[in-house]
């Protein structure tokens, strides 16, 4: 298992002032990064033989509401070489990060789910679409402003088929 400590000094050695905070939690490393640099550090830590971060386990967003920027993409990376796990944090608005999806399929649908729940967009993501929700649904569930009845919670539910709508 590569230390907490030697994950720093590499990422600190290529990427310098662009890494914000480093910090170890429950053991492991947890990286805060500027958004505009969240790829290629993702892509470095992925590629690079030492390191060899090759799974990506998770991807959610946080909703800080009240601050600025008010969301954060957080990406979990698993290496099997080193039986290691990494967190790598990035603050956002809704203008979002640009995608992982073509460094991992896995981050296609993952990135899907922050957008539907949070509305958070990434750039260049191959469908960015919402995944759980209906396309005519209005607002962002995981918001912290969001109403925790959902909209029109008074109002009886129907139900319009295709065929209704046309």
């Amino acid at each position: 298992m590569i230390s907490s400590n030697r994950v720093f000094e590499k990422l600190s050695e290529v990427f310098g002032r662009k890494i914000i905070h480093t910090a170890i939690n429950m053991g492991e490393p947890v990286v805060a990064l500027d958004k505009g640099s969240i790829r290629e550090v993702l892509t470095f830590l992925r590629d690079d033989p030492e390191l060899s971060y090759q799974m990506l386990v998770e991807l959610f967003a946080i909703d800080w509401q009240g601050q600025e920027p008010r969301f954060e993409i957080v990406y979990i990376l698993r290496s099997l070489l080193h039986n290691g796990r990494v967190t790598v944090r990035a603050r956002c608005g809704e203008d979002g990060v640009k995608t992982v999806s073509d460094l991992w399929n896995a981050a296609n649908w993952l990135e899907r789910e922050a957008f539907d729940m949070f509305g958070i967009r990434f750039i260049n993501h191959p469908e960015l679409r919402r995944i759980y929700t209906d396309d005519d649904f209005e607002g962002f569930p995981l918001r912290k402003d969001f109403p925790l009845e959902g909209k029109d919670f008074d109002k009886p539910f129907t139900v319009h088929f295709k065929e209704e709508k046309a």
